[in-house]
């Protein structure tokens, strides 16, 4: 099979595709041939060495969420799962491929109606944007800021929070960023590289701040999105896209009046994380939630998709195609 190895840490150029034998499913395990394989931030800091996790041990094939077809069955597993479509995770690595060995306790039925793309687009997204729903807990009136409001987490959770009643600002970088968030249903659309955008936020909320803010930024602008919470409202930075997770000390919230939502409440055990991941791709089968897919590539050019994501120059998700 063909499969994209990263051999040392470095610039999108890194990633190489290369011939590599078929996985073989041991005990517990099925074969997937995948059909979509999703791309997420994290993976291109981890490809440039510059993650801020513990870094895996070189080399090894990149990825963590596919959607395709099980096509073998290892010792122990119900040979009546080939031939159902299904996504999973990889465990962290082993997605970049054409194949890829999974446990089966791992397997999310694709259900009728939701095709690979929209399943791979939901996967990892779907369930983290769910889980940062539920502890975050938008309400009906309330304001709710959305920061990298085109990724394919924030296009997702602008939708849950307006399913919840809530009115969502969207930040972003670009135009064509914040129309897609309006599309998917915010109402006020800033765009955080400009000066005053704080001020429109403040504006839009006529001077009280927002209830609730959702970070994956970092840096100053997660800094910033903390300061526009008003007393008595949650903020949750869920990531780093400025390299630097947003830290803010706990006095300094409590003595805002901030609750600090962990990123932790959103996934409290393995069991809710499979579940999330169930329930969003039921969501998708049903038409209640649509992951944007604004960018796919085949799988020899991971490098090309690497550095559209790294230079924040998609929309939505970004996918692999084998």
């Amino acid at each position: 099979m063909r499969a994209v190895w990263l051999r040392e840490f470095g610039g999108p150029e890194v990633l190489r595709i290369e011939q590599t034998p078929d996985p073989v499913p041991g005990a517990g395990q099925v074969l997937i041939e995948t059909a979509a394989i999703g791309i997420t931030y994290v993976e291109t800091q981890v490809r440039s060495g510059s993650a801020p996790m513990r870094l895996p041990a070189l080399p090894f094939v990149p990825g963590n969420g596919v959607a395709g077809t099980v096509v073998a069955a290892g010792p122990g597993v119900d040979a009546e799962l080939v031939g159902r479509r299904v996504a999973s995770t990889t465990g962290g690595s082993g997605g970049y491929a054409e194949k890829v060995a999974v446990d089966a306790g791992l397997l999310i039925p694709i259900p009728d109606g939701l095709g690979f793309r929209d399943a791979a687009g939901l996967l990892n997204d779907g369930r983290t944007a769910l889980g940062i729903a539920r502890a975050l807990a938008p309400a009906a009136g309330e304001w709710v800021l959305i920061g990298a409001a085109a990724s394919g987490v924030s296009s997702l959770l602008i939708q849950l929070a307006g399913q919840a009643g809530a009115r969502v600002i969207a930040a972003a970088s670009s135009g064509p960023k914040l129309d897609l968030a309006l599309s998917r249903g915010a109402e006020v659309g800033v765009n955080y590289t400009e000066p005053y955008w704080t001020e429109r936020v403040r504006e839009a909320t006529g001077g009280a701040g927002v209830d609730v803010a959702a970070d994956p930024a970092g840096g100053a602008i997660g800094r910033a999105a903390f300061e526009l919470v008003r007393r008595g409202g949650r903020f949750m930075a869920f990531g780093a896209g400025s390299g630097s997770i947003t830290s803010v000390p706990e006095e300094e919230a409590a003595g805002r009046g901030v609750t600090l939502v962990p990123m932790g409440a959103a996934f409290p055990s393995p069991e809710a994380t499979y579940e999330l991941s169930v329930q969003a791709l039921a969501e998708g089968a049903a038409g209640r939630l649509r992951p944007v897919i604004g960018q796919t590539f085949p799988l020899e050019r991971a490098a090309d998709a690497h550095a559209a994501v790294a230079k924040r120059a998609t929309l939505g998700k970004t996918l692999l195609i084998p």
